[in-house]
């Protein structure tokens, strides 16, 4: 089978952009927050703290997010319940963390999120890490519902996954004034 023009990688990328373009703006703003923070692209604080709180609230996602390498070097290479034991521990600590926070909307922003955070190779591993995050205690009873219910049955059973790498990372963007960008 020969890839066609709409199988390339533009159209994935395409594609990425076009799931993310869907989330709320909330979500996109937590997802690009995430990002800074968990690449150390930018100062976090100062980009994206708007107040005492939100500056808290990075510095506790980068105590968090300092666990991530060492999650990603124990993705399991097996399905064995021992094999995947010190990885979900780790990862669903992190996960319970993000969604406390409120910003992640459902499964479909969680798995955007922590496709990028920890790589393709964790995607058989997030809805069990998605449900486990999202039934914790430290949620609301009515935000664990709207949770669980977001995740589709295609996503909770799917027979197998892409080992394809994500290429959207989105970031922040300056707003440019229109009006001076239309005088040069």
């Amino acid at each position: 089978m020969t890839k066609g023009k709409s199988d390339g990688p533009g159209m994935m990328t395409l594609a990425e952009i076009k799931e993310f373009a869907g989330f709320s703006a909330a979500t996109q703003r937590y997802i690009r927050r995430s990002l800074d923070v968990a690449f150390d692209r930018k100062d976090a604080i100062a980009l994206w703290s708007r107040d005492a709180v939100e500056a808290t609230t990075i510095k506790a996602q980068h105590k968090f997010y300092d666990k991530l390498p060492e999650i990603r070097a124990l993705i399991p290479d097996s399905s064995s319940i021992e094999d995947a034991e010190p990885f979900l521990t780790q990862l669903i600590t992190v996960s319970a963390f993000d969604l406390g926070q409120s910003r992640l909307d459902g499964f479909a922003a969680y798995r955007f999120l922590y496709e990028r955070l920890i790589g393709a190779d964790a995607r058989p591993w997030l809805p069990s890490a998605f449900c486990a995050a999202a039934s914790m205690p430290h949620l609301q009873p009515e935000r664990r519902k709207a949770l669980l219910q977001s995740i589709s049955e295609a996503a909770a059973t799917a027979p197998g996954w892409s080992k394809r790498q994500p290429s959207f990372y989105p970031e922040w963007v300056e707003k440019v004034d229109a009006d001076n960008s239309k005088a040069r």
